[in-house]
């Protein structure tokens, strides 16, 4: 057994990078076995731990090692599968299926999304079946999956909390804004930034597209709050840092605004449940009634997508030479949503 410590070099990375995409091209698990073994090694500097992240026994990464150290990056020969397999049965594709489901660290593998190459390996480890890793995404087409762009989700989310915001909590200040013919009102805040946002777009292949920045780390501040029953949007923009001082002057704006009683729904920023905001609730508490949300939960607020459809529509890719440039293109776009009461509602998946 080894117990010594493998150092691979710069250069040696490099090379095993274009080996280890040649070997998922053509398929060759072994040599893919091979360079995912001796980074695993060379990485945790034990057997034990590389065989077990790698799903492999202690002898095989023991030899794919000593043949690196023997051969270097040259040890990896490819080999192409030798004659044709047979296909997946029609009870082994709902079982890849279900594999998948499950995803890839329940099967073994290291990363929270599956890639090709690791249903590749997976097909011909639980199956000994051989597909070209250009076809799997054929095959997963026909058995209902779809390409699709990862979310993260964080692991602070408490399921119980937030299934009891939706069953029971949600319907209960739904039922007394009804009750007392009050506002329902999301509230969030957004900050944009000078220096830019980035998002998708055309652009010749090998040609990525530039857009240019002014750099300065200097951002425009929003608070807002949309009503779900109207699709009323109350904002105030601000050049300061977002503290208890500035989202109560925002709330007071709010109340002098109408004389309808208020039902706040707000998440748990800080200054949101600073002892100065609960002193404010407490002096207001005839006309304002303060929900908040599970913790992490923004899927849960409609008005962060109202911040999504604001950027994407006025801020992405494009150039603020000036801080003035920048507001005024903010302040104008946000004009734009207070009249549109129509699309502030159908955040909330309600037609006007």
């Amino acid at each position: 057994m080894l117990h010594f410590r493998l150092t691979i070099t710069t250069e040696q990375h490099k090379a095993l990078d274009r080996k280890l995409k040649t070997a998922e091209q053509l398929g060759d698990l072994r040599s893919v076995k091979f360079i995912l073994a001796v980074r695993a090694y060379a990485h945790y500097q034990t057997l034990e731990q590389a065989a077990r992240v790698l799903d492999l026994s202690e002898q095989q990464v023991s030899r794919y090692v000593f043949q690196f150290l023997c051969y270097g990056v040259h040890g990896v020969g490819f080999r192409k599968p030798s004659g044709r397999k047979p296909k997946l049965t029609a009870e082994q594709k709902h079982q890849l299926g279900q594999l998948l489901d499950e995803g890839p660290e329940a099967c073994g593998f290291a990363g929270g999304c599956w890639r090709s190459p690791m249903i590749q390996q997976l097909i011909g480890d639980r199956f000994g079946v051989y597909y070209n890793v250009f076809y799997i995404a054929q095959l997963l087409r026909n058995l209902g999956f779809s390409f699709q762009k990862a979310k993260f989700v964080s692991d602070h989310l408490n399921e119980v909390e937030r299934q009891r915001w939706r069953t029971h909590v949600w319907p209960q200040l739904l039922r007394l804004a009804r009750e007392q013919n009050a506002l329902l009102l999301f509230g969030d805040e957004a900050s944009f930034p000078q220096w830019g946002t980035l998002s998708y777009t055309w652009a010749r292949r090998g040609q990525q597209p530039q857009v240019r920045t002014s750099g300065k780390r200097k951002g425009y501040k929003v608070f807002g709050l949309i009503d779900y029953f109207t699709g009323r949007f109350f904002h105030q923009a601000t050049s300061e840092r977002l503290t208890s001082l500035t989202y109560q002057q925002f709330l007071t704006h709010v109340l002098e605004q109408t004389t309808q009683p208020i039902i706040l729904i707000q998440d748990g920023a800080r200054y949101h449940t600073s002892a100065a905001m609960k002193e404010f609730f407490a002096r207001h508490a005839d006309r304002l009634t303060v929900a908040q949300l599970p913790s992490y939960s923004p899927d849960l607020n409609p008005i962060e997508k109202l911040w999504k459809k604001v950027k994407q529509a006025e801020t992405h890719l494009v150039y603020f030479a000036t801080y003035e440039a920048l507001t005024a293109k903010v302040d104008s776009a946000l004009v734009k949503f207070t009249n549109r009461h129509e699309e502030v509602l159908a955040l909330f998946g309600i037609a006007a």
